[in-house]
């Protein structure tokens, strides 16, 4: 397998660049080599170059998860580091598209969207947080006298359905 560098590199930046497989499977790839390398960062992996993103970091090692199918990706295979966050292409032709994890149009299975895009988005982002609602003023009365009198239920939120706050209640 052969990587090829744009501009002239040193043999230390092509060595820091490179990483070997040494484990595949259920789409986590175990790779070492790839030093200094980010969590969340874009690598390359195998002959066909499938992208992954860096996702643990270990003192030797790095974990790596597989965007495409892993069965191409084997034991011995070489990745290759990026320097770039994983991140996605958003623009307005995307609106009302069905695409992936890497925003590639999956009806068209083109990559148009990447050549006319606004801006990139990162992939791995804290999520949005949990609205504020009003909490449960309103019993619910089931008609059965002994599970109204053993078990508080409120009425008006999913969350509190059976039970007092912080129970445990999934």
């Amino acid at each position: 397998m052969q990587f090829y560098f744009q501009g002239r590199a040193n043999y230390t930046e092509i060595i820091s660049r490179l990483g070997l497989t040494i484990k595949v499977g259920d789409g986590i790839v175990r790779a070492v080599g790839l030093f200094g390398v980010k969590s969340g960062e874009m690598v390359w992996i195998g002959p066909k170059r499938i992208k992954g993103m860096v996702i643990n970091l270990e003192h030797n090692s790095v974990g790596i998860v597989v965007f495409g199918n892993d069965r191409d990706v084997k034991q011995g295979h070489k990745a290759l580091r990026s320097h770039k966050i994983m991140s996605i292409p958003l623009s307005m032709d995307m609106f009302g598209r069905v695409i992936d994890g890497l925003g590639m149009d999956l009806t068209e299975n083109s990559s148009k969207y990447l050549e006319n895009s606004v801006m990139w988005a990162n992939i791995d982002t804290k999520a949005i947080g949990i609205i504020e609602r009003k909490s449960v003023t309103e019993p619910m009365q089931t008609g059965i006298k002994l599970i109204d009198s053993l078990i508080p239920i409120g009425c008006g939120q999913r969350e509190l359905i059976i039970g007092d706050r912080q129970t445990g209640k999934t």
